[in-house]
């Protein structure tokens, strides 16, 4: 079993559409080497053909699409966004009532990217996604630049694949035909996680991507164990959370990484993960266990 997740953080590349190359000035650049040539002192709105104004981004039309972006991107625009993230629950008469995202976007189940408008900033890798074994060990570990992806190769594919979006993969492999390819190698399963907040009634995620069945379907995922009091009682034989609580200790390093150049972001981010399953595997071997199990989570059972 692998486990795979994603964390919604990255450095900066180009902003033109399809582009993911470096950018040719890490500070206010917005274009890589190529497109910044090709623009030259065009206009950034996205289609328009003028010259821009000195010491602004836009032409003589769009100067007030520029204003308003400058105005967006103040200090005190930025201060009271956060304060809004310091203090969530605040919510003074003044602001609008409006929903609040309580997950990342790589977690919600549909995902639309809005078309640019303009190029007046750069463009970020969409998330780093991680491969972990169920100990914490990372197998390996890649940036997107537009969304998550799951194991190409068949020759590579492991027994289980835990992943948030399982139910969702199978639902399109089986509308597209190629479930029958992928059932010949792997079985995918939704981590615990994000399990308890499938749907109950979604036949398809309780029957096929249940990541702990107790029906005796998949007794790879699920085996007996016992209490202090001697009662046998079902658990969990992986820690299906690998990923998730690898997210949670590399979210906290986002705020200085963030700015990076993307040579420096892979090497630092290598290093963390290099360093983290070092001490996952020192971890491992002053410990006399033969199963990795849910006691990560101080789970004594199953949900």
């Amino acid at each position: 079993m692998v486990v795979i997740d994603g964390i919604v953080m990255g450095p900066q590349h180009c902003a033109y559409d399809n582009c993911s190359n470096t950018l040719v000035n890490h500070r206010g650049g917005v274009f890589c080497d190529v497109h910044n040539q090709e623009f030259g002192a065009r206009c950034r709105v996205c289609d328009c053909q003028n010259q821009k104004i000195d010491n602004t981004q836009a032409c003589n039309e769009h100067q007030e699409m520029w204003h308003k972006y400058n105005l967006e991107h103040s200090s005190d625009y930025l201060n009271g966004a956060r304060r809004m993230l310091h203090k969530p629950a605040e919510n003074p008469p003044w602001n609008k009532n409006r929903e609040r995202r309580v997950q990342q976007p790589h977690d919600e189940s549909d995902i639309n990217i809005p078309k640019r408008s303009h190029y007046f900033s750069a463009s970020c890798y969409y998330c780093v996604e991680t491969i972990c074994a169920p100990c914490g060990a990372v197998i390996a570990w890649t940036k997107f630049v537009k969304s998550e992806r799951c194991f190409p190769n068949e020759e590579l594919r492991p027994d289980y694949i835990c992943i948030d979006k399982a139910c969702k993969l199978l639902q399109t492999a089986v509308a597209n035909g190629s479930w029958v390819d992928w059932f010949k190698s792997s079985h995918f399963v939704v981590d615990g996680y994000h399990y308890t907040n499938h749907c109950s009634d979604d036949y398809l995620c309780r029957k096929w991507c249940n990541p702990a069945p107790q029906d005796g379907s998949a007794p790879n995922l699920v085996y007996i164990a016992q209490d202090r009091n001697g009662e046998r009682y079902h658990k969990r034989a992986f820690n299906t959370k690998a990923c998730e609580q690898l997210n949670s200790w590399l979210g906290g390093f986002e705020s200085i990484m963030k700015r990076m150049t993307p040579s420096n972001f892979n090497w630092f981010i290598h290093s963390m993960i290099f360093y983290h399953t070092q001490q996952v595997i020192k971890w491992q071997n002053s410990q006399n266990f033969s199963i990795i199990s849910e006691d990560f989570e101080h789970d004594d059972g199953l949900l």
